[in-house]
């Protein structure tokens, strides 16, 4: 699959390194933009407030499967249920929020752990399949939330998220799974 990452910080540079290893085609882009166009899926790791100035830089984009993986910082953005719409209403395609509520710098320990933690993530129907699968490559366990009218509680789950580290626990995975379920 060909990727194209729009940010080179902690999180694109971990996805970037994750999805070469795992056989994709990965290009980042940086503030200077650049172009898209040959992207199976575009990837928006940047933070909220430079979403519509990082994707103005970019080219051929239009329609494409997104992923989302932008955090909320305050209030939601204006006209828009999250994030991830926004992200939606400036590329068109269909859009997945994802790895906005996991770690980054925690990336290269996933495969020390016993089983693998899980990633909740929300999806368009077509994003779904996209999602999945990149979020198996970098090695946790997708955990489907819904549609994309979810998006907006994986934005504020951030917030619990960091209470709890900033709370004494620090950095950590999550694990989800239905009782009985065996846990790969």
């Amino acid at each position: 699959m060909e990727i194209a990452i729009v940010g080179r910080g902690h999180l694109g540079s971990a996805l970037s390194r994750f999805w070469l290893a795992a056989g994709h085609q990965v290009t980042a882009l940086g503030r200077e933009g650049g172009d898209a166009s040959g992207a199976d899926v575009l990837v928006v790791a940047v933070p909220a407030v430079s979403v519509a100035r990082a994707l103005r830089v970019v080219d051929g984009y239009r329609g494409a499967v997104t992923i989302d993986a932008t955090n909320l910082q305050g209030p939601p953005p204006v006209d828009h249920l999250s994030l991830a719409h926004l992200v939606q209403s400036l590329v068109g395609g269909p859009v997945a929020k994802a790895f906005n509520t996991d770690y980054a710098l925690l990336y290269d320990e996933i495969e020390r752990q016993q089983t693998r933690p899980s990633h909740l993530y929300a999806a368009d129907a077509a994003a779904r399949p996209v999602a999945e699968r990149l979020i198996r490559d970098v090695g946790f366990k997708p955990v489907f939330v819904g549609d994309l009218s979810h998006a907006p509680l994986l934005e504020q789950h951030l917030r619990l998220v960091r209470a709890i580290a900033a709370n004494g626990y620090g950095p950590y995975f999550s694990w989800y799974g239905a009782p009985g379920e065996l846990w790969t």
